[in-house]
């Protein structure tokens, strides 16, 4: 096998829940909670109905179940169908590299769970699967920027799935390797379902990827091998996607932070660059008129402005999902209305004709100092020019959720209930969040699904 897979599977099968530390398992229930709430929050949303659709018609033994219903369905289906309805609200975690390799780590979550319940894994055995996974998504992005190449976060995601999979079936360093081989040869995704007006792929794109590595981890179980030099060898990972890449030290522990501390919160449902300008809005709704706003100009770095504030469907978005990726949309209810909750994307609120002319009065810039600032800090600007000639400016670096701002317990489960209470009740709601906070007490997986299982009682 090449060197890049041996790291990744030397680490992967090394790792024993002794080694993490106390502040590592506790960051792993706050990362469960937050995704936990938005599987809750996606759950009704269209493409969480087509996925447990699907995900119905699949049958297998051992099984795992889909959040909300309870289906009993194979264990990659119930991946991607309860990471669809993480991913729809575009809030759970985001991690950006110093590299500025990016990814949604908690999409993983959901794959681990299920294996998780389906080989009656303990909980220990859960949180010490997330952490492996993290870690890969970690390494990965830290040594390669995907998108500045015309690939997606998926091939973090299926990758650190693929491992984090592994681990909770015990497999073997050769077989581990040969889960990896076979999650990055067959799953590279193109970043085009992040570009122009989205569909609903871009929420369904890393989904499929988590899925993808549960399957690739299972095979590998079963004796299935990969190819021997899936990174580094004639056309592989390297020649055909990313170029040569050297992994960094995996790991933390004697003062050194895993990896899974230092991947950020939202605590807006929105783009993860989008963090930091809404708080300035909500500033700056305290200290201007709406009527009184003759021009809003707004400059960050680059990423931020080619991801959601570049391309002219930004200013006219037509779905949910342009939306909630359009930095003119989003600092328009936040003015307007001083919040940006799930309701911000309800199409009769996207559509409507009034928003536009003030999302027109607002224009997006590339600042060359704010570029070399990031991924160090995530600055940007925002200037008011009022209908008097006045100017007002708020500045942002770290947005509430950021590793070096961190949201705080409390803020945590305030999210979960946000999301989750008008389908859970604030009782269920209460027993959830008191079993994942003690979760490396408990020993069934199970146990934490049925918390999350609740339609059969709403029609019975």
């Amino acid at each position: 096998m090449d060197r890049t897979t041996e790291a990744l599977a030397r680490y992967a099968t090394a790792l024993a829940y002794e080694d993490l530390t106390p502040t590592a398992v506790h960051e792993v229930k706050r990362k469960l909670i937050d995704a936990f709430g938005c599987a809750v929050g996606g759950y009704e949303s269209e493409p969480s109905r087509i996925a447990r659709r699907m995900a119905a018609v699949r049958t297998s033994t051992p099984a795992a179940r889909v959040l909300g219903e309870g289906t009993r369905t194979t264990p990659e289906m119930a991946a991607f169908a309860n990471a669809v309805m993480v991913r729809f609200l575009d809030a759970n975690d985001t991690y950006i590299s110093p590299i500025n390799g990016t990814a949604h780590p908690s999409d993983m979550i959901p794959g681990l769970l299920a294996l998780a319940e389906a080989y009656r894994a303990s909980c220990r055995e859960l949180i010490l699967a997330v952490v492996v996974a993290y870690e890969t998504v970690g390494a990965l992005a830290d040594a390669v920027a995907l998108r500045d190449r015309g690939w997606d976060q998926g091939l973090y995601v299926v990758l650190g799935t693929a491992v984090g999979a592994g681990k909770l079936l015990g497999l073997s360093f050769e077989a581990m390797a040969d889960a990896i081989a076979i999650a990055v040869t067959a799953n590279v995704p193109t970043r085009q379902s992040r570009a122009g007006e989205l569909s609903m792929w871009k929420g369904v794109a890393t989904p499929t990827s988590t899925g993808a590595g549960v399957f690739a981890a299972l095979l590998a179980s079963e004796g299935m091998t990969g190819p021997t030099a899936a990174f580094e060898g004639r056309h592989g990972v390297w020649d055909q996607v990313t170029g040569p890449f050297e992994l960094g030290p995996m790991g933390g522990g004697d003062g050194r932070p895993f990896m899974i501390e230092r991947a950020n919160l939202k605590f807006f449902p929105a783009e993860y660059h989008s963090q930091a300008p809404l708080w300035m809005a909500l500033r700056l709704r305290e200290r201007v008129k709406l009527e009184e706003i003759a021009q809003l100009n707004v400059r960050t770095y680059w990423m931020a402005y080619s991801e959601i504030g570049s391309e002219p469907a930004k200013w006219d978005p037509r779905t949910r999902e342009t939306a909630d990726h359009s930095l003119p949309y989003l600092l328009t209810p936040a003015l307007r209305d001083g919040a940006i909750t799930s309701a911000s994307f309800d199409m009769e609120r996207v559509l409507d004709p009034s928003i536009r002319p003030l999302m027109n009065r607002i224009s997006i810039s590339e600042s060359a100092e704010l570029t070399r600032q990031f991924p160090a800090a995530l600055p940007s600007e925002i200037e008011v020019v009022t209908t008097a000639g006045e100017r007002i400016l708020e500045r942002s670096e770290y947005p509430k959720g950021h590793a070096r701002n961190p949201m705080t317990d409390a803020d945590v489960e305030a999210k979960f209930r946000s999301f989750s209470e008008p389908l859970l009740g604030a009782t269920r709601c209460d027993s959830a969040l008191e079993s994942l906070w003690r979760l490396d007490q408990l020993m069934d997986v199970g146990a934490l699904v049925d918390l999350f299982i609740w339609t059969s009682e709403m029609s019975s």
